[in-house]
Protein backbone atom coordinates (compact mmCIF):
# COMPACT_ATOMS: atom_id res chain seq x y z
CA UNK A 1 0.00 0.00 0.00
CA UNK A 2 1.04 3.59 -0.46
CA UNK A 3 1.27 5.69 2.79
CA UNK A 4 2.08 8.79 2.01
CA UNK A 5 3.36 10.51 -1.20
CA UNK A 6 5.37 13.98 -1.12
CA UNK A 7 7.29 15.99 -3.36
CA UNK A 8 8.50 19.70 -4.27
CA UNK A 9 9.60 21.65 -7.32
CA UNK A 10 8.26 19.97 -9.44
CA UNK A 11 6.38 21.28 -12.60
CA UNK A 12 3.33 23.78 -11.38
CA UNK A 13 4.55 22.75 -7.81
CA UNK A 14 6.98 24.85 -6.41
CA UNK A 15 6.65 23.79 -2.60
CA UNK A 16 6.35 21.32 -0.61
CA UNK A 17 3.29 18.56 -1.60
CA UNK A 18 1.99 15.65 0.11
CA UNK A 19 -0.26 13.42 -1.16
CA UNK A 20 -1.47 11.31 2.29
CA UNK A 21 -3.10 7.77 2.04
CA UNK A 22 -3.16 7.37 5.62
CA UNK A 23 -6.91 7.43 6.84
CA UNK A 24 -7.74 10.21 9.94
CA UNK A 25 -10.23 9.01 12.30
CA UNK A 26 -14.22 8.97 12.80
CA UNK A 27 -14.50 9.94 9.28
CA UNK A 28 -16.88 6.88 8.10
CA UNK A 29 -16.60 4.01 5.92
CA UNK A 30 -14.27 2.59 8.16
CA UNK A 31 -14.91 -0.59 7.11
CA UNK A 32 -13.52 0.09 4.14
CA UNK A 33 -10.15 0.93 5.49
CA UNK A 34 -7.30 -1.19 4.46
CA UNK A 35 -5.13 -1.77 8.24
CA UNK A 36 -1.37 -1.47 7.52
CA UNK A 37 -1.09 -4.83 9.91
CA UNK A 38 0.37 -1.99 13.33
CA UNK A 39 -2.08 0.07 14.24
CA UNK A 40 -2.72 2.71 11.04
CA UNK A 41 -5.35 2.05 8.86
CA UNK A 42 -4.64 3.41 4.92
CA UNK A 43 -7.63 5.01 2.55
CA UNK A 44 -8.32 2.72 -0.59
CA UNK A 45 -9.53 5.48 -2.62
CA UNK A 46 -7.97 9.60 -3.49
CA UNK A 47 -9.84 11.38 -5.77
CA UNK A 48 -8.66 14.67 -7.01
CA UNK A 49 -10.80 17.49 -8.25
CA UNK A 50 -10.09 21.23 -9.91
CA UNK A 51 -10.73 22.87 -13.03
CA UNK A 52 -8.47 22.54 -15.67
CA UNK A 53 -4.43 23.72 -15.92
CA UNK A 54 -4.51 24.37 -11.98
CA UNK A 55 -2.31 21.12 -10.96
CA UNK A 56 -4.53 17.79 -10.69
CA UNK A 57 -2.11 15.98 -13.39
CA UNK A 58 0.74 17.38 -12.47
CA UNK A 59 0.29 15.45 -8.60
CA UNK A 60 0.09 11.98 -10.45
CA UNK A 61 2.57 13.01 -13.21
CA UNK A 62 5.14 13.61 -9.95
CA UNK A 63 4.25 10.33 -8.90
CA UNK A 64 4.87 9.00 -12.53
CA UNK A 65 7.91 10.66 -12.45
CA UNK A 66 9.43 8.97 -9.33
CA UNK A 67 8.10 5.39 -10.68
CA UNK A 68 9.63 5.97 -14.17
CA UNK A 69 13.05 7.11 -12.73
CA UNK A 70 13.61 3.60 -10.08
CA UNK A 71 11.09 1.11 -13.30
CA UNK A 72 13.11 2.69 -16.49
CA UNK A 73 16.41 1.55 -15.80
CA UNK A 74 15.20 -1.84 -14.50
CA UNK A 75 13.02 -2.02 -17.61
CA UNK A 76 15.80 -1.30 -19.96
CA UNK A 77 18.19 -3.66 -18.10
CA UNK A 78 15.35 -6.24 -19.06
CA UNK A 79 14.94 -5.51 -22.65
CA UNK A 80 11.32 -5.15 -21.82
CA UNK A 81 11.10 -1.11 -22.88
CA UNK A 82 12.95 1.29 -24.89
CA UNK A 83 11.48 4.23 -23.10
CA UNK A 84 14.18 6.62 -20.93
CA UNK A 85 13.67 8.16 -17.76
CA UNK A 86 10.89 10.95 -17.76
CA UNK A 87 12.38 14.11 -17.16
CA UNK A 88 11.97 15.88 -13.56
CA UNK A 89 10.99 19.32 -14.87
CA UNK A 90 11.33 22.21 -11.77
CA UNK A 91 8.70 24.63 -11.25
CA UNK A 92 9.67 27.16 -14.05
CA UNK A 93 8.07 30.89 -12.80
CA UNK A 94 10.58 31.55 -10.31
CA UNK A 95 14.28 32.79 -9.75
CA UNK A 96 15.63 30.20 -7.96
CA UNK A 97 13.83 26.51 -8.05
CA UNK A 98 15.13 25.96 -11.98
CA UNK A 99 18.39 25.72 -10.68
CA UNK A 100 17.26 23.65 -7.53
CA UNK A 101 16.65 19.85 -7.33
CA UNK A 102 13.29 18.21 -7.38
CA UNK A 103 12.84 16.12 -4.21
CA UNK A 104 10.30 13.43 -4.19
CA UNK A 105 9.54 11.15 -0.86
CA UNK A 106 7.53 8.02 -0.66
CA UNK A 107 6.35 6.20 2.08
CA UNK A 108 4.94 2.32 1.04
CA UNK A 109 4.15 -1.10 2.61
CA UNK A 110 5.24 -3.72 0.01
CA UNK A 111 4.36 -6.65 2.74
CA UNK A 112 2.89 -7.25 6.07
CA UNK A 113 6.35 -7.08 7.75
CA UNK A 114 8.12 -3.71 6.63
CA UNK A 115 7.74 -0.18 5.63
CA UNK A 116 9.61 1.33 3.16
CA UNK A 117 11.09 5.09 2.68
CA UNK A 118 12.62 6.17 0.05
CA UNK A 119 13.68 9.59 -1.23
CA UNK A 120 14.88 10.99 -4.25
CA UNK A 121 16.39 14.42 -5.12
CA UNK A 122 17.32 14.93 -9.01
CA UNK A 123 18.89 18.11 -10.79
CA UNK A 124 19.43 18.80 -14.30
CA UNK A 125 19.10 15.20 -14.62
CA UNK A 126 21.50 14.44 -11.96
CA UNK A 127 20.88 12.46 -8.81
CA UNK A 128 21.77 14.55 -5.94
CA UNK A 129 20.45 12.43 -2.80
CA UNK A 130 19.32 9.14 -2.34
CA UNK A 131 17.94 7.20 0.53
CA UNK A 132 16.30 4.19 1.54
CA UNK A 133 14.91 2.84 4.91
CA UNK A 134 12.49 0.59 6.45
CA UNK A 135 10.95 -0.51 9.89
CA UNK A 136 9.41 -3.57 10.99
CA UNK A 137 5.61 -2.88 11.55
CA UNK A 138 5.53 -3.17 14.92
CA UNK A 139 4.95 -0.56 18.25
CA UNK A 140 8.26 0.91 19.00
CA UNK A 141 10.32 -0.30 15.90
CA UNK A 142 13.36 1.25 14.99
CA UNK A 143 14.25 2.51 11.50
CA UNK A 144 17.23 1.12 9.69
CA UNK A 145 19.17 2.70 6.92
CA UNK A 146 19.20 0.24 3.59
CA UNK A 147 21.72 2.90 1.99
CA UNK A 148 22.48 6.43 2.43
CA UNK A 149 23.50 8.47 -0.90
CA UNK A 150 24.49 12.61 -0.88
CA UNK A 151 27.42 14.18 -2.30
CA UNK A 152 28.87 11.78 -4.75
CA UNK A 153 29.22 9.11 -2.01
CA UNK A 154 26.76 5.97 -0.86
CA UNK A 155 26.63 4.69 2.31
CA UNK A 156 25.64 1.05 3.47
CA UNK A 157 23.55 0.08 6.11
CA UNK A 158 24.32 -2.88 8.41
CA UNK A 159 21.71 -4.90 7.06
CA UNK A 160 23.69 -5.08 2.96
CA UNK A 161 27.12 -4.07 3.92
CA UNK A 162 28.10 -7.36 4.44
CA UNK A 163 28.33 -8.34 1.13
CA UNK A 164 30.36 -6.89 -1.39
CA UNK A 165 28.92 -4.21 -3.31
CA UNK A 166 29.67 -1.79 -5.44
CA UNK A 167 29.11 1.92 -4.56
CA UNK A 168 30.25 3.40 -7.50
CA UNK A 169 26.90 4.23 -9.97
CA UNK A 170 26.75 6.73 -12.56
CA UNK A 171 25.20 10.16 -11.24
CA UNK A 172 22.05 9.66 -13.60
CA UNK A 173 21.15 6.04 -12.15
CA UNK A 174 19.36 5.43 -8.83
CA UNK A 175 21.17 3.62 -6.89
CA UNK A 176 17.94 1.63 -5.91
CA UNK A 177 17.48 0.35 -9.61
CA UNK A 178 21.65 -0.69 -9.68
CA UNK A 179 21.37 -2.68 -6.61
CA UNK A 180 18.07 -4.57 -8.59
CA UNK A 181 19.41 -4.91 -11.44
CA UNK A 182 23.06 -6.27 -10.17
CA UNK A 183 22.38 -8.27 -6.69
CA UNK A 184 19.60 -10.25 -5.32
CA UNK A 185 19.16 -8.53 -2.10
CA UNK A 186 15.51 -9.35 -0.51
CA UNK A 187 14.87 -5.95 1.05
CA UNK A 188 16.08 -4.11 -2.45
CA UNK A 189 14.01 -6.71 -4.79
CA UNK A 190 10.76 -6.06 -1.75
CA UNK A 191 11.12 -2.02 -2.75
CA UNK A 192 11.49 -2.47 -6.39
CA UNK A 193 9.10 -4.40 -7.14
CA UNK A 194 6.21 -2.78 -5.02
CA UNK A 195 7.24 -0.15 -7.86
CA UNK A 196 6.81 -2.07 -11.10
CA UNK A 197 3.57 -3.53 -8.95
CA UNK A 198 2.21 -0.43 -9.69
CA UNK A 199 0.01 0.56 -12.38
CA UNK A 200 0.35 4.28 -13.82
CA UNK A 201 -2.01 4.87 -16.75
CA UNK A 202 0.25 6.06 -20.15
CA UNK A 203 2.88 3.71 -18.10
CA UNK A 204 6.99 4.45 -19.38
CA UNK A 205 6.60 1.13 -20.84
CA UNK A 206 3.67 1.06 -23.69
CA UNK A 207 2.62 -2.56 -24.19
CA UNK A 208 2.75 -3.53 -20.33
CA UNK A 209 -1.36 -2.25 -20.30
CA UNK A 210 -1.67 -4.81 -22.97
CA UNK A 211 0.43 -7.43 -21.47
CA UNK A 212 -1.18 -6.81 -18.41
CA UNK A 213 -4.84 -7.60 -19.86
CA UNK A 214 -3.64 -10.42 -22.09
CA UNK A 215 -2.51 -12.68 -19.26
CA UNK A 216 -5.80 -12.02 -18.02
CA UNK A 217 -7.24 -16.02 -17.30
CA UNK A 218 -10.62 -17.77 -17.22
CA UNK A 219 -11.37 -16.37 -13.74
CA UNK A 220 -10.46 -12.62 -14.71
CA UNK A 221 -12.37 -12.98 -18.04
CA UNK A 222 -14.73 -14.51 -16.05
CA UNK A 223 -14.84 -11.94 -13.67
CA UNK A 224 -14.54 -9.04 -16.16
CA UNK A 225 -18.28 -10.10 -17.47
CA UNK A 226 -19.54 -10.08 -14.25
CA UNK A 227 -18.47 -6.31 -13.33
CA UNK A 228 -20.22 -5.67 -17.49
CA UNK A 229 -23.28 -7.01 -16.31
CA UNK A 230 -24.00 -5.86 -13.08
CA UNK A 231 -23.16 -2.00 -15.00
CA UNK A 232 -26.10 -3.45 -17.61
CA UNK A 233 -23.87 -4.18 -20.80
CA UNK A 234 -25.44 -7.48 -22.01
CA UNK A 235 -22.16 -9.37 -22.61
CA UNK A 236 -21.69 -12.65 -22.50
CA UNK A 237 -18.44 -13.39 -23.18
CA UNK A 238 -14.85 -11.80 -24.29
CA UNK A 239 -12.05 -13.25 -26.57
CA UNK A 240 -8.55 -11.82 -26.53
CA UNK A 241 -6.92 -12.81 -29.85
CA UNK A 242 -3.12 -11.42 -29.89
CA UNK A 243 -1.83 -10.14 -33.37
CA UNK A 244 1.37 -9.48 -32.74
CA UNK A 245 3.19 -8.04 -29.78
CA UNK A 246 1.75 -4.83 -30.61
CA UNK A 247 -2.19 -5.56 -31.61
CA UNK A 248 -4.98 -7.31 -29.54
CA UNK A 249 -8.46 -7.47 -31.24
CA UNK A 250 -11.11 -7.98 -28.63
CA UNK A 251 -14.11 -9.64 -29.56
CA UNK A 252 -17.09 -9.24 -27.28
CA UNK A 253 -20.64 -11.88 -27.43
CA UNK A 254 -23.37 -10.90 -27.30
CA UNK A 255 -26.02 -13.54 -26.43
CA UNK A 256 -29.20 -13.25 -28.04
CA UNK A 257 -32.72 -16.04 -28.10
CA UNK A 258 -29.43 -18.91 -27.20
CA UNK A 259 -27.38 -17.79 -30.69
CA UNK A 260 -24.05 -15.60 -30.28
CA UNK A 261 -22.88 -13.20 -32.10
CA UNK A 262 -19.86 -11.18 -31.50
CA UNK A 263 -19.03 -7.48 -32.03
CA UNK A 264 -15.22 -6.24 -32.53
CA UNK A 265 -14.56 -3.97 -29.64
CA UNK A 266 -14.30 -1.11 -31.68
CA UNK A 267 -17.94 -1.47 -32.88
CA UNK A 268 -19.07 -1.15 -29.35
CA UNK A 269 -19.94 2.19 -27.51
CA UNK A 270 -17.23 4.87 -26.20
CA UNK A 271 -18.36 4.04 -22.53
CA UNK A 272 -18.25 0.49 -23.25
CA UNK A 273 -14.34 0.72 -24.61
CA UNK A 274 -13.73 2.82 -21.71
CA UNK A 275 -15.15 0.05 -19.70
CA UNK A 276 -12.55 -2.35 -21.15
CA UNK A 277 -9.90 -0.11 -20.98
CA UNK A 278 -10.23 0.33 -17.49
CA UNK A 279 -12.02 -3.38 -15.74
CA UNK A 280 -8.98 -5.08 -16.75
CA UNK A 281 -6.82 -3.28 -15.05
CA UNK A 282 -9.14 -2.59 -11.84
CA UNK A 283 -9.54 -6.54 -11.72
CA UNK A 284 -5.92 -6.80 -11.83
CA UNK A 285 -4.82 -3.83 -9.23
CA UNK A 286 -7.40 -5.87 -7.08
CA UNK A 287 -6.61 -9.61 -7.52
CA UNK A 288 -3.07 -8.89 -6.60
CA UNK A 289 -3.52 -5.40 -3.92
CA UNK A 290 -1.84 -2.95 -6.89
CA UNK A 291 -1.52 0.80 -6.54
CA UNK A 292 -3.66 1.79 -9.72
CA UNK A 293 -2.96 5.90 -10.60
CA UNK A 294 -5.59 6.78 -13.37
CA UNK A 295 -5.20 10.41 -14.39
CA UNK A 296 -9.34 11.87 -15.53
CA UNK A 297 -10.85 8.52 -15.30
CA UNK A 298 -14.56 10.01 -15.59
CA UNK A 299 -13.51 10.70 -19.27
CA UNK A 300 -16.58 8.87 -21.13
CA UNK A 301 -17.60 7.24 -18.54
CA UNK A 302 -21.09 7.56 -16.53
CA UNK A 303 -21.14 9.06 -13.63
CA UNK A 304 -22.89 5.52 -12.05
CA UNK A 305 -19.78 3.97 -13.80
CA UNK A 306 -17.08 5.65 -12.30
CA UNK A 307 -19.08 5.46 -8.77
CA UNK A 308 -19.02 1.57 -9.52
CA UNK A 309 -15.81 1.50 -10.03
CA UNK A 310 -15.00 3.85 -6.69
CA UNK A 311 -16.81 1.65 -4.51
CA UNK A 312 -14.79 -1.84 -6.06
CA UNK A 313 -11.97 -0.49 -4.04
CA UNK A 314 -14.12 0.29 -1.27
CA UNK A 315 -15.99 -3.28 -1.08
CA UNK A 316 -14.15 -5.13 1.73
CA UNK A 317 -15.41 -8.30 -0.03
CA UNK A 318 -13.66 -7.29 -3.16
CA UNK A 319 -10.79 -5.73 -2.31
CA UNK A 320 -9.58 -8.43 -0.06
CA UNK A 321 -5.79 -7.54 -1.03
CA UNK A 322 -5.57 -3.76 -0.25
CA UNK A 323 -5.64 -2.26 -3.75
CA UNK A 324 -5.42 1.40 -4.04
CA UNK A 325 -6.64 3.78 -6.22
CA UNK A 326 -6.06 7.37 -7.02
CA UNK A 327 -7.51 9.17 -9.95
CA UNK A 328 -8.28 12.71 -11.12
CA UNK A 329 -11.46 13.46 -12.01
CA UNK A 330 -13.98 16.57 -13.50
CA UNK A 331 -17.11 14.67 -12.15
CA UNK A 332 -18.66 16.69 -9.55
CA UNK A 333 -21.95 14.03 -9.47
CA UNK A 334 -19.98 11.71 -7.19
CA UNK A 335 -18.29 14.24 -5.13
CA UNK A 336 -20.71 13.12 -1.98
CA UNK A 337 -20.60 11.45 1.47
CA UNK A 338 -22.35 8.61 0.43
CA UNK A 339 -19.23 8.13 -1.75
CA UNK A 340 -15.82 9.74 -0.02
CA UNK A 341 -14.64 10.34 3.21
CA UNK A 342 -13.22 14.16 3.93
CA UNK A 343 -9.68 12.84 3.43
CA UNK A 344 -10.36 10.97 0.43
CA UNK A 345 -11.23 13.72 -1.43
CA UNK A 346 -8.86 16.33 -2.65
CA UNK A 347 -8.35 19.67 -4.35
CA UNK A 348 -5.56 21.30 -6.60
CA UNK A 349 -5.47 24.67 -7.27
CA UNK A 350 -2.97 27.62 -8.14
CA UNK A 351 -1.95 30.42 -6.44
CA UNK A 352 -1.27 33.88 -7.20
CA UNK A 353 2.52 32.84 -7.94
CA UNK A 354 1.08 30.26 -10.20
CA UNK A 355 2.75 27.79 -8.14
CA UNK A 356 -0.16 24.84 -7.37
CA UNK A 357 -1.27 23.85 -4.13
CA UNK A 358 -2.91 20.52 -2.92
CA UNK A 359 -5.32 19.64 0.34
CA UNK A 360 -8.20 17.51 1.77
CA UNK A 361 -11.25 18.32 1.93
CA UNK A 362 -10.84 17.03 5.51
CA UNK A 363 -8.14 19.89 6.36
CA UNK A 364 -11.26 22.94 5.62
CA UNK A 365 -13.17 24.80 7.85
CA UNK A 366 -16.67 26.25 7.64
CA UNK A 367 -17.64 29.64 8.19
CA UNK A 368 -17.60 28.47 12.17
CA UNK A 369 -14.23 26.84 12.04
CA UNK A 370 -15.89 23.30 12.16
CA UNK A 371 -14.71 20.24 10.11
CA UNK A 372 -16.75 20.20 6.63
CA UNK A 373 -19.20 16.93 8.37
CA UNK A 374 -19.76 14.11 6.94
CA UNK A 375 -23.89 14.88 6.03
CA UNK A 376 -22.52 18.28 4.23
CA UNK A 377 -23.56 18.36 0.21
CA UNK A 378 -19.39 18.31 -0.54
CA UNK A 379 -20.70 18.74 -4.49
CA UNK A 380 -22.78 22.11 -4.02
CA UNK A 381 -20.61 23.74 -2.04
CA UNK A 382 -17.51 22.98 -4.35
CA UNK A 383 -19.55 24.46 -7.02
CA UNK A 384 -20.24 27.46 -4.52
CA UNK A 385 -16.37 27.94 -4.67
CA UNK A 386 -16.74 27.25 -0.60
CA UNK A 387 -13.63 25.01 -1.03
CA UNK A 388 -11.16 27.34 -2.59
CA UNK A 389 -10.49 25.46 -5.94
CA UNK A 390 -13.09 27.76 -7.45
CA UNK A 391 -14.55 25.58 -10.36
CA UNK A 392 -15.34 27.04 -14.12
CA UNK A 393 -19.10 26.46 -13.30
CA UNK A 394 -19.75 28.99 -10.59
CA UNK A 395 -17.94 31.59 -13.20
CA UNK A 396 -19.97 30.87 -15.71
CA UNK A 397 -23.32 30.89 -13.05
CA UNK A 398 -22.19 34.32 -12.44
CA UNK A 399 -21.83 35.49 -16.19
CA UNK A 400 -25.04 34.52 -17.07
Amino acid sequence: MLCQFTFKNYKSYRDETILDMQAVSSQGFEHSLLPDGNKQEMLPVAAIYGPNAEGKSNVLDALKCLHSLVVSPILLFRGQTTARTMNCVPFLFDEKTPEEPTEFEIFFIPDAEFEYRYQISVQKGKIVEENLYRRKLAPNSRISTLFERSDGEIKLGASIRKQSINTEVNEQMPYLSFLAINYKIEPINIATKWFEMCIIKNYVNPYEEMQLVMRADEVSKKKLVEFLVDVGITISGIQFEKKDDEHVDILCDHTINNHTYQLHLSDESDGTQKLFNVLPLVIIALTEGRLLVWDELDAKLHPKLLRFLIMLFKNPEINQHKAQLIFTSHDISTMKSSVFRTDEIWFAYKKDNEASDLYSLYELRDENGNRIGPNTAYDKQYLEGRYGADPYFRNMMEWR
